[in-house]
């Protein structure tokens, strides 16, 4: 089979496009023929190295696909030859873990690709447990800059942010593709939703998917953003860290709440203490969902309330293009690989 891999780390021009063994289901697992396999931010830093520095090479890179299932392996149930399936972009990698009631503090929990050959390929096998039924009537491509973008905004808003109707919430790095999932999600709670942008060029991107107000990240900007919401927001979130982080938590209401799930800007932030215990503000952690946040998504997608963010698509042999301009942050919405 195809697959873009890496065989050390470094910048985009390490991938190398070679023609690897085609995997083998073991028992419980689907083999996947996958059709179109998206990016993430976190596929980057895997890359450089500050993720995993004990990568195995050479390596394939990628947690989120969608695919046709081709084989399955002993004790496999509810699925069939060539129904359409979108694997879990993190699940236990033990199989005797069925996982904790927050999927992702699980005693085994891996986002794919981080440890395990990821789905830059044409072909990967994973868990049927940690894997959903996709629906037919969306395309390979659209469907596969779902699972890691909007599984983690669904969990972010949805079930940490606790948004309702109503609730007004800003969004960081709305142009983003985890970012345009959250817009989404929180509209389609309805919710009223502000959100930031890096360069103006990304505002009518973001307007477009629901967001009253959009607004830069220079200092003073979320100014606009506490006077549109009368005082600050219920709900913050934020993907970005480092400095953002404190102009979250300004952002927000007394007794509000950032939700916070990036380091894009840095792995460190400063807060004035004050500034969160006196007006009660709270801040919490959050990282992807499970099973039936993503498929709550998915739902929401096929009525028409969420729509798939595409950038645009690149093959398998445009590796090193498609992490240059994921790189670059240039990207608005999500990146794909068509990969069959």
């Amino acid at each position: 089979m195809k697959a873009a891999i890496i065989t050390r780390f470094g910048l985009p021009s390490v991938f190398q496009t070679v023609a690897l063994p085609r995997p083998k289901p073991g028992a419980g697992e689907l083999l996947i023929r996958v059709e179109a396999a998206g990016l993430n931010r976190l596929d980057h830093y895997t890359r450089e190295g500050g993720v995993n520095p004990n990568l195995t090479f050479p390596h394939v890179l990628g947690s989120d696909a969608v695919g046709i299932v081709e084989e399955m392996g002993d004790d496999v149930s509810g699925f069939s030859i060539g129904d359409r399936v979108i694997p879990m972009p993190g699940y236990p990698t033990d199989p005797t873990d069925l996982g904790a009631e927050v999927l992702s503090t699980s005693r085994s929990y891996a986002i794919r690709g981080l440890a395990e050959n990821g789905s830059y390929a044409e072909y990967m096998t994973a868990p049927a447990r940690w894997s959903v039924k996709a629906p037919n009537e969306l395309s390979s491509v659209d469907l596969a800059t779902l699972p890691m973008a909007l599984v983690t905004a669904v969990r972010a808003v949805k079930v940490v942010g606790g948004v309702r109707a109503g609730d007004t919430v800003l969004i960081q790095a709305g142009a983003s593709g985890t970012g345009s999932f959250m817009v989404q999600v929180a509209r389609a709670l309805g919710a009223r939703v502000a959100a930031t942008v890096r360069s103006d060029s990304k505002r009518a991107f973001v307007e477009e998917l629901g967001a009253e107000l959009v607004v830069g990240m220079e200092d003073g900007a979320l100014d606009r953003v506490r006077e549109w919401s009368g005082g600050g927001v219920d709900v913050a979130v934020d993907n970005l860290g480092g400095a953002s982080l404190a102009r979250s938590v300004d952002a927000t209401r007394p007794l509000g709440l950032t939700v916070l799930m990036g380091n894009v800007l840095g792995l460190e932030s400063v807060l004035r203490v004050r500034d969160v215990f006196f007006p009660q503000k709270r801040i919490a952690g959050t990282l992807m969902g499970g099973v039936a946040d993503l498929e709550w998504g998915i739902e929401e997608v096929r009525a028409g309330r969420i729509r798939p963010t595409l950038d645009r698509t690149f093959t398998l042999d445009e590796a090193e293009a498609a992490h240059t301009r994921l790189a670059a942050g240039d990207a608005v919405g999500n990146i794909v690989f068509a990969v069959s």
